[in-house]
């Protein structure tokens, strides 16, 4: 990859305690420009705002709503004018839910697919013209433990079935990818202390999720954002089609 700076785009990264946030302020702390984009433009702006302040990079906070093409196309559009050439991309967008199979709706279903998975792709296909048109370029998605163990963490079946569809795209774009020099890799968390399951669980079910942990904690938001800075990095130029698993040890494969 070039030596010149270079932005990544990360989605979800609004929240202050979120892997996306987490992601956002590692690159820029490893010297790149920084989009943060989130469906609440405010924490995105303000972010982007803090992350400017700590590291001296250019970044930009931008509501965008990654289930809309033209919010999506809007967002990468203004990316593009006010920071230098796109090389990198982080989905990180994404929701829970822990209903279980017989309790859920349609509409749930199709809501947790939307944001996860649909999202992860609308993104992708609005950035990925910009990374083979440079043949320069990394894209980095969120799945989860879930979708290679079948859940059984803390989202139920319309969560893991959106992360492993995370998954099967992520293969097929390496795969279709790999001779334009772009990198498609995947992050697979275990149970991370982060807010996404902010109202859904209660202090007890957090520690029992940590208690299965051969670590026998929660990750942090920066332990998962280490690993994306790595597969954005040069010294992953040879990885793709890659799923990484950071979980402590509550699944071994």
């Amino acid at each position: 990859m070039a030596d010149t700076m270079r932005t990544v785009i990360v989605t979800g990264a609004g929240s202050s305690r979120g892997i996306g946030r987490a992601a956002a302020t590692r690159m820029a702390r490893d010297g790149w420009a920084v989009a943060l984009l989130d469906l609440d433009a405010e924490q995105a702006r303000a972010g982007a705002a803090e992350i400017a302040k700590l590291h001296g990079v250019p970044t930009v906070g931008l509501g965008a709503d990654v289930t809309d093409e033209g919010s999506v196309d809007a967002a990468v559009s203004e990316v593009e004018r006010k920071l230098p050439p796109i090389r990198a991309l982080f989905n990180i967008a994404g929701i829970t839910s822990p209903t279980r199979f017989l309790q859920t709706t349609l509409a749930e279903w199709e809501r947790v697919m939307r944001i996860n998975a649909t999202g992860t792709y609308i993104v992708t296909k609005r950035v990925t013209p910009l990374l083979v048109a440079a043949h320069d370029g990394r894209i980095v998605n969120m799945s989860s433990v879930s979708a290679i163990r079948g859940g059984g963490v803390f989202g139920g079946v319309p969560y893991s079935a959106a992360k492993a569809a995370i998954l099967g795209l992520t293969r097929a774009l390496a795969r279709e990818l790999g001779p334009t020099g772009v990198t498609v890799n995947a992050v697979a968390p275990g149970v991370i202390d982060t807010d996404i399951r902010a109202g859904l669980t209660t202090p007890e079910r957090e520690a029992s999720l940590a208690a299965d942990v051969l670590l026998g904690r929660q990750g942090t938001a920066e332990e998962v954002a280490a690993l994306f800075a790595f597969l954005a990095s040069d010294d992953a130029a040879y990885l793709t089609g890659v799923t990484y698993d950071i979980n402590g040890g509550s699944h071994i494969h």
